[in-house]
């Protein structure tokens, strides 16, 4: 095992109730209405493809412009509920801090927006842990589509057949499993019972406790 990539929202911080938030606000404003059924099927999304989304199911046709100010007001509420109230999910500083220890390369693959990134990692004190990273902004493909991963993989200079992916959605580990990556899969509690989830190497119902010899374990 040469490294390990994450991704990021659901999986490293639990942000996907800031993105839910910040979609209601903006979308609301457009006289959109917001419910928690159509908002799980946006996780996983890019902001763009979610901004589609919901101009699609509302009928509504945006100017480019117009389209690029919506998800940067989205994008916007969204940094700012995680600066001030995001928060590790269980068991993440560990594995980070132990994937350093053992001289493991680290990177991050995310659809999100590189703006984000950097806030995320500081919010949650885990900036200096990772080598790289790769957001939505990097690639012409965001997932399920595998670039990002294959981006990550040569940022970090790692070998998909040495190397683990952590998701916790069915797009990112397609994606990930794209890329020629064993992946590790974290899904939320209300979707692990899902048999989509069943391709992963592995599915975990939380990353705390987890260790490396367990990993390691997967490339016998």
């Amino acid at each position: 095992m040469q490294a390990v990539i994450f991704d990021m929202d659901g999986l490293l911080i639990d942000s996907e109730p800031f993105w839910k938030q910040a979609e209601k606000r903006v979308f609301s404003a457009l006289g959109i209405e917001i419910t928690d059924a159509l908002s799980a099927k946006t996780m996983g999304m890019t902001t763009r493809e979610a901004t589609e989304f919901w101009l699609h199911h509302a009928g509504l046709s945006l100017s480019q412009d117009a389209m690029e100010k919506v998800e940067n007001d989205v994008i916007d509420e969204v940094a700012l509920l995680t600066a001030t109230q995001g928060q590790p999910l269980p068991g993440v500083h560990d594995l980070l801090e132990q994937l350093k220890q053992h001289k493991l390369k680290i990177g991050l693959a995310t659809n999100a927006p590189a703006r984000l990134v950097p806030v995320v990692l500081e919010r949650l004190d885990i900036t200096a842990l990772f080598d790289s990273y790769v957001a939505d902004d990097h690639v012409e493909q965001g997932k399920p589509h595998p670039a990002i991963y294959q981006l990550a993989l040569e940022r970090i200079n790692a070998q998909a057949n040495h190397t683990i992916a952590f998701e916790d959605s069915v797009t990112g580990m397609t994606a990930a499993i794209g890329a020629g990556i064993r992946t590790v899969v974290v899904p939320s509690k209300a979707n692990y019972h899902l048999p989509h989830y069943d391709v992963a190497a592995l599915k975990l119902e939380s990353l705390n406790g987890l260790a490396i010899q367990e990993l390691r374990d997967l490339f016998k």
